[in-house]
């Protein structure tokens, strides 16, 4: 006969043995409930509470942890970080996610998806905030809250609207190239393993001997680049609306590990002010015939979370956690992104979301002046809480890393869009990336897909300047299009 496992006694949170875990205590079988029974009350006002604030975007996702292992040691030449030094092996936290859907949304809606890593490494957190395509819709932060509301739901119905997508994009013509990539085959990737996940960002990497340099980070998919179609990722959307969470999770658990290869592009620190467009404008791509990949490192996912709320569901990322021998550039989406990732997880999860496990540093210790505030869990007993001061406090100064090697700029207080530089466009890179990147069926299928968007809803004028947009990116593409949705 099997023996009976033995079983931990249930107790409240402060320890006490819980009479019952099924049973309410009244005043008899059929009377009423008392507010002295403080297992219910606790049990009913912690559920109330067990959810914290979804996300405001990029609320569905998934993750997994594993390591970042330095492949090319010559990358060391070009930043001092500890994380991309030879031989270097750095734990990691990966988060994937779609962009605009709610927390119970389908993974297979067309959406971009975040692609977020976090390195633990050895001089403190390093965070890299990304996507899986190189461009966003917009390049300043000033419209993100504006194109963000486009893309949820209407105010007044609560449903997701593509009269207003459209209209947000086609009075933003810098979004046609990332509009491109999200209505070709990479709308819609097969798995979180076959995509591939970039920085988008400009960054200043610094050398040891002080020297500067303008990288971009590219992640590519070790699995190879597999996506949906439209009628598949529809179909899985009302079969399993977890298909990428769970996809990840079951590659994980029967050790069928994916890993992503991290290149970068190195760009001279010179060469940005002549180059022949703004190099910090993320809605463009650096050309590899310029500036061609370079071998970094690679990324492996080998342990799924424990806790996915505790692990993924707190997780928090933000651009900000940057270490030493790595810094921003003047790409206003960065920096704005600096300022209000911070901001937004002080207010999901709390002022002291970093004491949280899955975010503290684990490769060194933090040794700050930020105190107290709800659900502190760092104390300093009687350390200073000040500085300067005389008692062994933790101090900055010359001995330390020093900020990034930063860039020089002067001028008057504007509120102006870049400087234009000699071939500064909105449709050229989407233009080239429809005639010279895809083939004859892709381009049909993207035609397909943007036709049966813009049947979803979109009236006049909103249409007109749907056709207008894609004719300034391709005239026959435009016309395919317009073609397409007035001969319906």
């Amino acid at each position: 006969m099997s023996e009976v496992p033995q079983v931990p006694h249930t107790t409240t949170d402060a320890g006490i043995p819980t009479p019952s875990d099924a049973l309410s205590l009244s005043v008899g079988p059929d009377g009423p409930l008392l507010l002295q029974d403080h297992v219910l009350i606790e049990q009913m006002a912690h559920f109330n509470r067990e959810r914290v604030p979804e996300r405001v975007v990029h609320a569905k996702g998934t993750g997994a942890f594993g390591r970042f292992e330095v492949t090319n040691a010559a990358i060391a030449r070009f930043t001092r970080a500890a994380v991309f030094q030879p031989g270097a092996t750095t734990e990691a936290l990966a988060r994937f996610s779609t962009v605009a859907g709610e927390l119970g949304s389908p993974d297979t809606w067309r959406d971009p998806r975040g692609f977020a890593v976090k390195f633990y490494t050895t001089e403190g957190n390093y965070d890299l905030v990304g996507n899986n395509t190189p461009v966003f819709f917009i390049r300043d932060p000033m419209k993100f809250g504006h194109f963000i509301r486009s893309q949820k739901r209407r105010p007044d119905n609560g449903l997701r609207d593509a009269d207003m997508q459209w209209d947000f994009w086609t009075l933003s013509p810098e979004s046609a190239h990332q509009v491109t990539w999200l209505m070709g085959d990479r709308g819609i990737p097969r798995s979180l393993r076959h995509m591939n996940g970039y920085g988008g960002h400009t960054f200043a990497w610094v050398n040891a001997g002080g020297e500067s340099f303008w990288v971009q980070y590219h992640f590519k998919t070790d699995q190879g680049i597999q996506n949906l179609t439209q009628a598949d990722a529809d179909a899985l959307a009302g079969s399993d609306a977890d298909h990428h969470r769970r996809d990840l999770w079951e590659a994980i658990q029967r050790r069928d590990f994916p890993s992503w290869t991290l290149y970068v592009q190195i760009m001279p620190f010179a060469d940005a002010p002549t180059y022949r467009f703004n190099p910090f404008d993320l809605t463009k791509v650096w050309p590899h015939e310029d500036y061609p990949l370079v071998e970094v490192g690679r990324l492996t996912l080998d342990r799924n979370p424990e806790n996915f709320f505790a692990e993924i569901e707190q997780a928090a990322f933000e651009p900000s956690n940057l270490v030493p021998g790595i810094g921003p550039s003047p790409d206003r989406m960065l920096l704005g992104r600096l300022f209000s990732y911070p901001d937004a997880h002080r207010y999901r999860i709390g002022p002291n979301y970093m004491h949280l496990p899955v975010n503290a540093p684990r490769g060194t210790a933090a040794h700050s002046y930020t105190f107290d505030g709800p659900m502190a869990y760092r104390h300093s007993g009687a350390a200073p809480v000040y500085a300067p001061n005389s008692y062994g406090g933790p101090a900055a100064g010359a001995n330390g890393p020093g900020d990034v090697a930063g860039w020089q700029v002067a001028g008057e207080l504007v509120r102006a869009a870049y400087t234009l530089h000699p071939q500064d466009d909105d449709v050229s890179q989407p233009r080239a990336m429809i005639n010279k990147v895809w083939d004859d069926v892709a381009r049909e299928r993207f035609v397909a897909n943007v036709v049966a968007h813009v049947r979803g809803g979109v009236s006049e004028p909103v249409l007109q300047r749907v056709f207008a947009y894609w004719g300034n990116v391709d005239v026959e593409i435009g016309a395919r299009i317009e073609d397409a949705v007035r001969g319906a």
